[in-house]
C-alpha cells in the first residue's frame, strides 16, 4: 500500500535552508537547525546550508571575522550589494569608506566585492542549483540580507523554478513587507516566528495551495504586498525538536573553518525561553528586541536538561549558549539546581537581570553558568532610572563583585546618551570607576544607538543610519527596512560630557591589561577585618578595622544595604547615626559604594570558593 499523497507530495518538495554572511562562523544556526528539524518532522527532505563558512574559508577566518564583529555600519551588506541588485547598486566605487568607513581597510573591501564575491556566489549558486531543491530559504538577521538576495538572484537565474522564501529578524513587521515589496528575488517571507508558518507554508506549496493564504506569510501582488495576518506566538516551547547542527559540524571540518579538536569548543546553541519577562513589565528605553514577540515563554526545566544532554553527546561539546534574551527567573529554583545536581561538566551562557544576589551568583557557578550578560550598562542609578532597567549601581556593582569570586566573566558595557541625563551623572561615574578597578573593565562605553522597535525609537526615530544608503537601491523605502537610525535625542548631552568617563575606563581596561591585575581583597575574624588594597598603580596598603567598625562592613558585603537594615542586623552596638557615620568614612577611602540610601562594601573576600 502506497504513501498517502500528501505524504509523497511533501518528500517530492526538498528543501535547502540557507545561512549567509556575515553570521559569525564559531557557532551553528540555530534557525537552520531548528526549521531544518521543524520541516523534516512535518516529513520534507530539507538540506542545511552554512554558506557564511563557505566565504570565511575563502576570504580568511580572521578577515571574516573583522568583518562580521564590525557594527558602526552595513559594510557586510555593502559587500554583497552589487551582486544584490545590479545596477541598482547606490555605492558601486565605494564612497561608504571615504563619507563614513574611514577606519575600515577600504581597498582590500574593494577588492574582496569585485574578486571574491562573485566567485563565491557563483561556485556557490552552482551548487546549490545542481541540487534536487525545489524551495531555498534564507534566514537574515543583521547583515545578512544583501548576501541573502545575491544568491537568490543567481539561483532564479538558473532554476528559475525555485521557490525563494525568507525570514529572520530582519524580515518583522514592516521591514519584511517592503523588502517583499521591493526585492524581486522574493517570492515569500515569513513575518515573525516560523515554528508553526513556515511548515506550513511547505504544506501549501506541496498541495499546490496558495502560500500566501498562511497565517503569517507575506508574498508581493503587483505592486502591492499581501500578508495574512500571523497567529499568536508559540506557547508550547517544550513541543519543539532539538535544532540538528550535523551539516555545520561537518562543513566546517571540511573546509578548514574547525578542527575536529576545535569542535569541543564549540559554545552550542540552544534555546530555552523567548521573549523578556521584564520587557513585558518595564520596556528597556534603548531596546529593539522582541519587535513583536515580547511574550515570555520557556521550556520546562526537564525539557532544557534532556536537550543540553544530547547535544553534548551528539556534538563533543560541553560548551553551551543561550540565545534567550534573559534568564527565566523560576530557573534559579529548579533548572540551575537540577544542573548543578546532575554534576554535568558544562560551561553555559546566559542573558540575566542585574538584580542577582550572592547565593544566586554561587548556584550559577555551580550549575556551570560561567559567562552571563547582566545587561548593566551603566553605574548611574539616575541613568539605570532613565533606561527602565529596575536596578540601582549598587546591584551592578554587586553582580560585577560576585561574578568575579565565583569565577562568572562577565559580558558588560556602559551606555551613554539618554534623554535626561546629567553631566554630574557622569562626573559621578568617572569618580566611581578608579574604587573598582580591582572589578572586570566593560568591554567598551559609547553613545546609544536608536533601534527600531525600542520605546526611544518612537514613532519618529530619525533617519536610518547612513549606510544603508549605500547599500540598498533608491526604490527600496529606507525608513521602513532599516533597524538602525541615526538620532538627536532630545535632551541628550554633547560629546564633551563624557570625556571623564571614556578617560576612566580607558584607564581601567588598561590597568587590568597587566598582570597581576588590581585588587581589593579582605579577611575576616569575629570582631576583627583586614582590607588589602592595591587599586592604585605604586600605592599599595592593608587596613585593619575592628568591632562594631568591622562589622558594619561585613554587614553590607553579600548585597547593598541601608544604614537601617544593618543597625538592625548589628543590634544596639551598632545605632542607625552610628552605621552612617562609619560608611561615610568607608565610602571616603573608597571602600564602600554609597548608592542613595543603600551601601555595599566593593573588597571581595580573600578566601575564595565559599
Amino acid at each position: 500500500m502506497g504513501d498517502p499523497p500528501a505524504a509523497a507530495a511533501r518528500r517530492a518538495l526538498p528543501v535547502t535552508l540557507v545561512s549567509m554572511p556575515f553570521m559569525a562562523v564559531h557557532r551553528p544556526s540555530i534557525q537552520l537547525g531548528l526549521l531544518a528539524a521543524i520541516a523534516r518532522s512535518a516529513g520534507f527532505p530539507v538540506r542545511t546550508l552554512h554558506a557564511n563558512l563557505d566565504f570565511a574559508a575563502r576570504i580568511g577566518v580572521d578577515y571574516y571575522g573583522r568583518i562580521a564583529e564590525y557594527r558602526r555600519r552595513l559594510v557586510g551588506d555593502w559587500l554583497f550589494s552589487v551582486e544584490a541588485f545590479g545596477a541598482a547598486a547606490p555605492d558601486p566605487d565605494g564612497r561608504l569608506f571615504d563619507e563614513l568607513a574611514a577606519d575600515l581597510p577600504g581597498d582590500r573591501l574593494l577588492r574582496t566585492r569585485a574578486a571574491d564575491v562573485p566567485a563565491y556566489l557563483d561556485e556557490l549558486a552552482d551548487a546549490v542549483a545542481a541540487t534536487d531543491v525545489r524551495v531555498a530559504a534564507f534566514t537574515c538577521t543583521f547583515q545578512q540580507n544583501a548576501a541573502s538576495f545575491a544568491l537568490a538572484r543567481r539561483l532564479k537565474r538558473r532554476r528559475p523554478d525555485i521557490v525563494t522564501v525568507f525570514g529572520g529578524a530582519n524580515f518583522d513587521a514592516g521591514m519584511g513587507l517592503e523588502l517583499v515589496r521591493t526585492v524581486d528575488c522574493v517570492d515569500l517571507a515569513v513575518i515573525g516566528e516560523g515554528d508553526v508558518a513556515f511548515p506550513e507554508l511547505l504544506c501549501a506549496l506541496a498541495a499546490g495551495a496558495d502560500p500566501g493564504a498562511v497565517p503569517g506569510v507575506a508574498r508581493r501582488v503587483g505592486d502591492a504586498v499581501s500578508a495574512a495576518p500571523a497567529r499568536a506566538p508559540l506557547d508550547r516551547l517544550d513541543d519543539l525538536p532539538v535544532p540538528d547542527y550535523d551539516e555545520y559540524f561537518e562543513r566546517a571540518q571540511r573546509l578548514g573553518v574547525l578542527s575536529a579538536d576545535a569542535q569541543r569548543r564549540v559554545w552550542i546553541p540552544f534555546e530555552s525561553a523567548r521573549g523578556c519577562w521584564w520587557g513585558q513589565k518595564h520596556h528597556c528605553t534603548f531596546c529593539g528586541l522582541n519587535g513583536t514577540s515580547m511574550r515570555f515563554r520557556a521550556k520546562s526545566p526537564e525539557r532544557v536538561v534532556t536537550e543540553l544532554a544530547h547535544q553534548a553527546r551528539r556534538y563533543r561539546s560541553f560548551h553551551f549558549e543561550a540565545v534567550d534574551n534573559i534568564l527565566d527567573a523560576r530557573y534559579l529554583r529548579t533548572l540551575l539546581p537540577a544542573i548543578a545536581a546532575s554534576r554535568a561538566d558544562y560551561e553555559l551562557f546566559y542573558e540575566v537581570k542585574a538584580n542577582l544576589g550572592r547565593d544566586q551568583l554561587r548556584l550559577m557557578a555551580e550549575a556551570g553558568l560561567r559567562h552571563i550578560q547582566p545587561g548593566i550598562e551603566s553605574l548611574s542609578s539616575h541613568v539605570l532610572e532613565l533606561m527602565r532597567k529596575g536596578v540601582r549601581a549598587a546591584h551592578n556593582v554587586n553582580v560585577l563583585r560576585w561574578a568575579q569570586y565565583y569565577g562568572i566573566r562577565v559580558a558588560w558595557n556602559i551606555l551613554w546618551g539618554f534623554p535626561g541625563e546629567t553631566a554630574g551623572d557622569y562626573a559621578e561615574q568617572a569618580a566611581l570607576v578608579p574604587h573598582l578597578a580591582h572589578l572586570r573593565p566593560p568591554a567598551s562605553a559609547g553613545r546609544i544607538w536608536i533601534e527600531r522597535f525600542s520605546p526611544l525609537a518612537g514613532t519618529d526615530p530619525g533617519p536610518p543610519e547612513a549606510s544603508y544608503r549605500h547599500v540598498y537601491p533608491a526604490f527600496v523605502d529606507l525608513d521602513r527596512v532599516a533597524y538602525f537610525f541615526e538620532y538627536e535625542l532630545p535632551g541628550a548631552l554633547p560629546d564633551d560630557a563624557y570625556t571623564g568617563l571614556r578617560g576612566a575606563v580607558d584607564a581601567w581596561s588598561r590597568a587590568w591589561a597587566q598582570a597581576p591585575p588590581p585588587a581589593l581583597t579582605y579577611w575576616s575574624a569575629p570582631g576583627f577585618l583586614q582590607i588589602y588594597d592595591s587599586r592604585k598603580p605604586g600605592v599599595e596598603g592593608t587596613y585593619s578595622f575592628e568591632g562594631s567598625v568591622a562589622d558594619v562592613y561585613l554587614a553590607c558585603s553579600d548585597r547593598p544595604q541601608t544604614a537601617a537594615a544593618v543597625s538592625t542586623r548589628l543590634g544596639p552596638a551598632a545605632p542607625v547615626g552610628f552605621v552612617a557615620e562609619v560608611l561615610a568614612e568607608y565610602a571616603r577611602r573608597g571602600l564602600v559604594l554609597v548608592d542613595g540610601s543603600l551601601a555595599l562594601a566593593l573588597a571581595l573576600p580573600a578566601v575564595s570558593g565559599r
